[in-house]
């Protein structure tokens, strides 16, 4: 079991390095784009509150960038360090997740994977998750799915 806590902005570095490993066996099907989250900007994100942390025996193995929006909670990155995969730890940031979408009073969990990342296309299902459409988004071909709590 991990803890699950704010990132501090001192991990900005191994959480880009965490979604580098997370997400770069993807690259090659995404016909050598970059996911996102590998560029995404760390720093700013943590400062603005919007990043959590899987902690486990005091080595970050996850990673989760939330975004309280009007009527909803967007799931903006959810990242496993290959590691630590298959081991739960996915599983808990979802839940994690949901009870911070109804710390904000929000019935609805939103996100969106791309279509080269065919595990998770079974996987968001699995853990409540309907997919709504799908859509091109700079640049990437993206499926968006909601879960109502």
């Amino acid at each position: 079991m991990a803890i699950i806590r704010g990132a501090y902005r001192s991990e900005a570095a191994t959480l880009s390095g965490l979604a580098r490993t997370a997400y770069a066996h993807y690259v090659e099907r995404m016909e050598g784009a970059e996911p996102a989250p590998m560029r995404a900007d760390y720093p700013s994100l943590i400062d603005a509150g919007q990043v959590w942390v899987a902690e486990q025996d005091g080595a970050v193995v996850g990673l989760l960038v939330l975004k309280v929006e009007a009527d909803h909670l967007l799931i903006d990155n959810v990242a496993v360090a290959p590691t630590a995969q298959g081991t739960g730890v996915g599983t808990q940031l979802l839940r994690f997740t949901d009870a911070h979408a109804r710390e904000h009073d929000l019935r609805e969990v939103r996100l969106y994977t791309n279509e080269a990342m065919t595990e998770n296309l079974a996987y968001y299902p699995r853990h409540g998750f309907v997919e709504t459409h799908r859509a091109v988004d700079h640049g990437y071909r993206r499926v968006y799915f909601t879960k109502h709590l």
